[in-house]
């Protein structure tokens, strides 16, 4: 077993898509573990707390008018012209990697263990060594067109510190109503529609002392982690798919186990969109999102051994953990492939709680089914019973169930 560091860079970052076809950032065996670095794509929202004096952050955050360190953000075109700039309409996070898999075949499951994961410290003057995250009540949230105070509509961000001295836990700092903001190349973004513009806090009017009795328990996760997809070179990294993406699960923290089912030969792992704390639905838009460092392991379970195993047959992410088992139900399972040409875009128009409710159940059913060896009508029965299925986010096209059954319930006495 070798141990690995992926720390952040334009050369081990790409922003806003999975992509079968960038070079790998690092390649290592299955048993190898890897600490990887994340960034958050939000950190521009306080460029002082987040980015400054941060040598990693600020590579890859540099942006001035002869000068953009990552120009592709998103799964868009980068020859011009652009309304809003390169790779812009779809694709929004911050992922590193690839991380490449020898061995891994289309067929294969890779598993992901997360080992640890701690909080990325600013690195500025007063604020050193404490860690910042990021809100944005954004115009792709649940609630935006459905406002009740004026001004309506209208994008604010919340701006968090983590407190990590003991139980962590998150507090507001100030939070501000986002304004037009000129980006470096002369182009005015009314709204948060391109990834990593920086805030001009000239420009802004901050709001202090507010949610001035309310602290938010920690839950560090990672809301963007998986696999590259085979359908196409470029996918936007915002709609989650069968190779897990933008899940946005709390639970997808220190201690759980994902299992991928690779697409793609050397599977093409990246992880990002790092997250202090999200509650299911992630409402607004985003949770607090802030940078964050991860422990991983890779175990690689090759096509030929999964049958008679938990993973037999998997088609789609799951989530393991000490006391339970959970998959994922999207809008469409495969949107890819399943909406054509111009999925990537097309998907935004289908979003349905009602079909991803249905597709978390015919998973879970399959599971218990395959796995635990019950009839339909025992599966049926203990699905009603004893699994619990919610909502794990309405704001990123392909939406999101999750059904989880806890392992408890099949230990008899």
């Amino acid at each position: 077993m070798k141990h690995h560091l992926l720390p952040v860079s334009p050369k081990t970052i790409h922003w806003g898509y999975f992509s079968k076809v960038v070079t790998p950032a690092l390649t290592l065996r299955s048993g190898d573990r890897a600490t990887i670095e994340t960034l958050t794509h939000h950190a521009n929202d306080d460029y002082e707390r987040m980015i400054k004096d941060d040598p990693g952050a600020e590579s890859v955050f540099k942006w001035t008018r002869e000068h953009k360190a990552v120009a592709r953000r998103g799964a868009g075109p980068t020859e011009g012209p652009f309304i809003r700039g390169s790779g812009e309409g779809i694709g929004v996070h911050l992922l590193t990697g690839p991380v490449a898999i020898e061995g891994a075949e289309p067929g294969d499951v890779l598993e992901v263990r997360i080992l640890d994961i701690k909080p990325r410290p600013s690195q500025c003057g007063c604020h050193a060594g404490k860690c910042f995250g990021s809100n944005a009540a954004a115009n792709w949230g649940f609630h935006y067109h459905d406002l009740i105070e004026e001004p309506k509509p209208r994008e604010v961000i919340t701006i968090f510190e983590l407190d990590t001295s003991g139980e962590p836990f998150a507090k507001a700092v100030y939070n501000y109503v986002w304004t037009p903001q000129t980006d470096p190349d002369g182009i005015v973004h009314p709204t948060i529609d391109y990834p990593g513009v920086p805030v001009d806090h000239t420009t802004i009017k901050k709001r202090e002392n507010i949610l001035p009795n309310v602290k938010v328990p920690a839950r560090l996760h990672f809301g963007t982690m998986g696999l590259a997809p085979s359908e196409a070179d470029y996918v936007s990294s915002i709609p989650p798919s069968y190779t897990g993406g933008n899940i946005d699960d709390w639970r997808i923290g220190k201690g759980a186990r994902m299992y991928y089912p690779v697409a793609v030969p050397g599977a093409y792992f990246s992880v990002g969109d790092p997250h202090a704390a999200q509650g299911d639905s992630e409402l607004g838009g985003t949770a607090i999102e802030t940078s964050l460092t991860g422990d991983f392991e890779f175990i690689l379970h090759k096509k030929n051994d999964l049958g008679g195993t938990p993973l037999e047959g998997l088609t789609h992410p799951l989530l393991e953990t000490e006391q339970a088992w959970s998959v994922y139900g999207f809008t469409y399972p495969n949107y890819l492939a399943e909406l054509g040409t111009n999925a990537q875009t097309e998907i935004a128009n289908h979003s349905s709680l009602d079909r991803a409710m249905r597709d978390a159940f015919r998973k879970l059913r399959r599971f218990l089914m395959t796995v635990h060896h019950l009839s339909e009508d025992e599966a049926i029965s203990l699905l009603s019973v004893g699994a619990d299925f919610g909502v794990t986010q309405v704001v990123d096209a392909n939406w999101g169930v999750h059904g989880t059954i806890r392992k408890n319930v099949f230990r008899c006495d």
